[in-house]
């Protein structure tokens, strides 16, 4: 009989020992959730901060297609510009806009310099025929702010 009482007890630990096991899964379950929630949701917007950097290059490239003179020659040289989608179509302006209340993107344009082998270079002659682009994209991270930029090289391709 007392052999009977020996394995009653041992089954009841056996079962507080399964259901540990079986809570410690599910907490790190959960808390694994939580970490993919955390981080996928920051993640989210990084991704999105590179499409509308691409977006704006792409714009830009729009005016410059559309009239060099008009659209790009005619912008102040190293001043921040916006982009905004004006009936069906892209103009540059000075007045603050987000993008979906969240991203700010801007834009400036350089002025190019050409040495005696018309190579790109920090100083030489001026090539008015091409402007240096930078497109940059803020949007606050937390407590931050995160700012992701991207350069190009734009040229008058259509003389317009």
């Amino acid at each position: 009989m007392t052999n009977k009482n020996k394995k009653k007890g041992a089954g009841i630990i056996e079962v507080i020992v399964g259901l540990a096991i079986v809570m410690v899964g599910i907490f790190a379950l959960i808390r694994t959730y939580g970490y993919y929630l955390k981080f996928g949701l920051l993640h989210k917007y990084d991704v999105q901060a590179s499409l509308l950097l691409e977006e704006g290059v792409e714009a830009v490239k729009l005016l410059r297609d559309t009239g060099w003179s008009s659209k790009i020659s005619g912008l102040t040289v190293d001043s921040t510009y916006r982009l905004a989608f004006v009936n069906s179509s892209w103009t540059a302006t000075t007045t603050k806009k987000y993008v979906d209340g969240i991203f700010d993107r801007t834009f400036t344009l350089s002025n190019v310099y050409r040495n005696s082998n018309d190579d790109i270079s920090a100083s030489g002659t001026l090539d008015p025929g091409t402007k240096k682009l930078v497109v940059a994209v803020a949007y606050r991270n937390g407590q931050s702010t995160t700012t992701k930029s991207i350069s190009a090289y734009i040229t008058n391709l259509f003389s317009n």
